[in-house]
C-alpha cells in the first residue's frame, strides 16, 4: 500500500536554537556538519554560475593541518577545524581571510589506523560561544571559540563502555537547547543525551542497543514530537529526543559490518537512509499514530542502484540529489523512480547552495552543477593536486567561500559573483 504524505513534519535549525547562547550568526555561516539543518544546502546566493576552466580563483590555502578527514565549520571570521599538530589530535581556529592559526587545542592521542590516516573525522559545532568536538579516539568536548580554552572534556568510550569502531570515531556532535547528542554505541544504548553545561549524561536510549556508525544525528519535528533521526551500525532508526524512546527502527539499508556512513534525510514524512557495500537507499514513511507519540513506519521504497557510500544526500524540491554508486544520480523522493545519472566527476561527496550543485570526487576532481531534475548541466570542472589518499572530506560553502580540505591543506576559493 502506497503511504499517504501529511502535515506536521519541521525541520529545527539545530545549533541556532540553543537555549542560553548568545549568536551572532551571519546568513550565510556554516555553523555544523552538512551546514544549517544538517542538510548539506546552504543559505547563500549570489554566486558564480559558471567556473572558468581552471577553476574558480584562489583566495588562499594553507597546508598545516595534519592528518584528518573532518571539514570546517564557519562562523564570521572564523573557521573551526580538527586536525593533528605533534602527534596529538587537535582543534584549529582560523581566519577566514587568510587562513592563518589563531588558536591550537590540542585533545589527546590520534586514532593509529595504518591505512586511512590517523586524523580526526569529524566537523567541529558552533554553538554561541561554545564549539562542541568529537575526535577518532572518542574525546568530546566543549571549548570556548574565542580562547581555545577547553570548557568541558571527557572520553565517551570509556564513559559509555563502548568498543571504537573500526576507522574511528565520526559523526560530529548534534546541540539543541541545552543537550548534546551522541552516538557511542553499546548494548546500554546507543545514542546518548549529554547536559551543554558540564557534559553529564542525561539519557541513554536503553531500548537501542546497537553498535555505532559513522554517521551522524539530525532532529526533525514529526507529529509535534522532536525526533532524533540516525542510522546506527544495524538501522535506520527514529529515537524521541526528550527521553530516548525508540520510536522506529530499519534494518533493511544497513550493511552487515556496521560501515553506515550517510546522515539520513527526511522529505515530507519520508526518511531516507542508504549504505553502499551492495546494499542500497530507501524511505520509510513515518506516521504520527496518536497524541500519545507512537509512531507507524512503513517502507515506501527501496532500491539496490540508491547506495551512497560517504558523501551524502541532498534533498532538493522534491529530488534527491548524491552519488548513488560511481554516478551522480537525481531520485525522486517520494517514488524512488531515478530522473537522470551521469559520470559527472566520478564517485564523491556534495553540497548545494544557490541552486547549484557542488561536488568533490575522490579522485581529486571538483565539478558544479545545475541541481535540477531535468537532467545534468554542468557548469565547470577542475582538477586538485593528488596527495595519497582519497579526497573524502566534504566541502563547504560559506560567505561567498568555497573550502575544500585534503588532508593537511585547506583551500578557500572564491565563488562569489
Amino acid at each position: 500500500m502506497r503511504p499517504t504524505f501529511r502535515t506536521g513534519v519541521r525541520v529545527l535549525a539545530a545549533g541556532l536554537v540553543a537555549a542560553g547562547f548568545g549568536s551572532a550568526a551571519h546568513a550565510d555561516d556554516w555553523l555544523q556538519w552538512r551546514g544549517p539543518d544538517r542538510a548539506g544546502i546552504s543559505t547563500e546566493t549570489g554566486l558564480l554560475d559558471e567556473w572558468p576552466p581552471e577553476g574558480p580563483a584562489v583566495n588562499w590555502q594553507i597546508e598545516t593541518l595534519g592528518h584528518g578527514y573532518g571539514t570546517v565549520s564557519v562562523e564570521g571570521e572564523a573557521i573551526y577545524v580538527q586536525g593533528a599538530r605533534d602527534g596529538q589530535s587537535a582543534v584549529f581556529r582560523l581566519r577566514a581571510a587568510d587562513g592563518g592559526e589563531e588558536w591550537i587545542r590540542k585533545l589527546g592521542p590520534l586514532y593509529d589506523h595504518p591505512n586511512r590516516g590517523d586524523g580526526p573525522r569529524s566537523v567541529p559545532t558552533i554553538v554561541g560561544d561554545s564549539l562542541f568536538v568529537l575526535n577518532g579516539m572518542g574525546e568530546a568536548a566543549r571549548i570556548a571559540k574565542d580562547s581555545g580554552e577547553v570548557i568541558w572534556q571527557f572520553n565517551m568510550l570509556e564513559r559509555f563502555g563502548s568498543p571504537n569502531t573500526r576507522w574511528g570515531i565520526s559523526e560530529s556532535p548534534l546541540v539543541v537547547r541545552n543537550r548534546v547528542f551522541v552516538m557511542p554505541g553499546g548494548r546500554d544504548g546507543a545514542i546518548a543525551a549529554l547536559s551543554v553545561a558540564d557534559g553529564s549524561t542525561i539519557w541513554r536510549s536503553s531500548e537501542l542497543g546497537d553498535v555505532a556508525s559513522y554517521s551522524s544525528l539530525i532532529l526533525r519535528e514529526i507529529g509535534g514530537a522532536e525526533v532524533l533521526l540516525g542510522f546506527t551500525g544495524e538501522a535506520g532508526v527514529g529515537v524521541r529526543a526528550d527521553d530516548g524512546k525508540l520510536l522506529w527502527r530499519y534494518e533493511r539499508p544497513s550493511t552487515q559490518h556496521a560501515i553506515n556512513i550517510t546522515t539520513p534525510v527526511l522529505v515530507e514524512n519520508l526518511v531516507f537512509y542508504t549504505a553502499s557495500y551492495g546494499v542500497g537507499g530507501g524511505a520509510l514513511a513515518i506516521t504520527a499514530e496518536d497524541e500519545g507519540g507512537a509512531f507507524h513506519s512503513e517502507e515506501a521504497y527501496f532500491g539496490t542502484r540508491l547506495q551512497n557510500h560517504h558523501g551524502g544526500v541532498v534533498a532538493h524540491e522534491g529530488t534527491l540529489y548524491s552519488f548513488f554508486g560511481p554516478a551522480l544520480t537525481a531520485v525522486d523522493a517520494k517514488t524512488g523512480e531515478v530522473h537522470w545519472r551521469t559520470r559527472s566527476v566520478g564517485k564523491g561527496s556534495l553540497v548545494m547552495a544557490d541552486g547549484k550543485l557542488f561536488m568533490l570526487s575522490e579522485r581529486n576532481k571538483v565539478g558544479l552543477a545545475l541541481a535540477t531534475p531535468e537532467g545534468y548541466e554542468e557548469r565547470g570542472r577542475f582538477e586538485i593536486e593528488k596527495r595519497g589518499g582519497p579526497t573524502w572530506t566534504h566541502p563547504v560553502v560559506a560567505n561567498g567561500a568555497f573550502y575544500i580540505r585534503d588532508q593537511a591543506f585547506l583551500t578557500s576559493y572564491d565563488v562569489a559573483r
